[in-house]
């Protein structure tokens, strides 16, 4: 089983308002901060989104990628990639609790595989940032007024 990183949040909201967020893709440009562009290409029978294209720019890393999602219940989404230019494997998930008080936990696991030779450290490192500008930038926009 590959190595993830994973870590968690508080969000001041429900699970279905922080979820809501969350599958949209249209937005993310918006909060995101290293998606540029997202496309949903293909929805399940309930209008979810199964493939998405995402134009990600993250410094030192651009990349044009695909990821499958899979929706499991109302309160966990997980991702894996189709293709990529920079990576061989970008696996990830969402997973949602209702914490009591309307505040919800969040956590993010990913597990990023890049084409190019790289440390584990190093890459458990920028899967790190990853997880963390993701989270506040989702805690943000959940939480920001409507």
């Amino acid at each position: 089983m590959a190595e993830f990183t994973s870590s968690s949040i508080t969000i001041e909201a429900a699970p279905n308002e922080v979820m809501a967020v969350i599958a949209d893709f249209a937005r993310y440009p918006d909060w995101t901060g290293e998606v540029k562009e997202a496309e949903v290409l293909k929805t399940d029978a309930e209008g979810r989104a199964e493939q998405v294209r995402l134009v990600m720019d993250a410094g030192a890393i651009k990349d044009d990628q695909t990821l499958g999602y899979t929706w499991t219940g109302e309160h966990e989404v997980s991702w894996t990639l189709v293709k990529s230019q920079m990576l061989r494997a970008l696996d990830g998930s969402y997973i949602l609790k209702a914490a009591g008080g309307g505040v919800t936990e969040v956590t993010y696991q990913l597990t990023v595989d890049v084409k190019i030779p790289m440390l584990g450290m190093i890459k458990r490192k920028a899967e790190k940032v990853i997880i963390d500008r993701a989270l506040a930038g989702l805690k943000k926009r959940v939480e920001e007024p409507r």
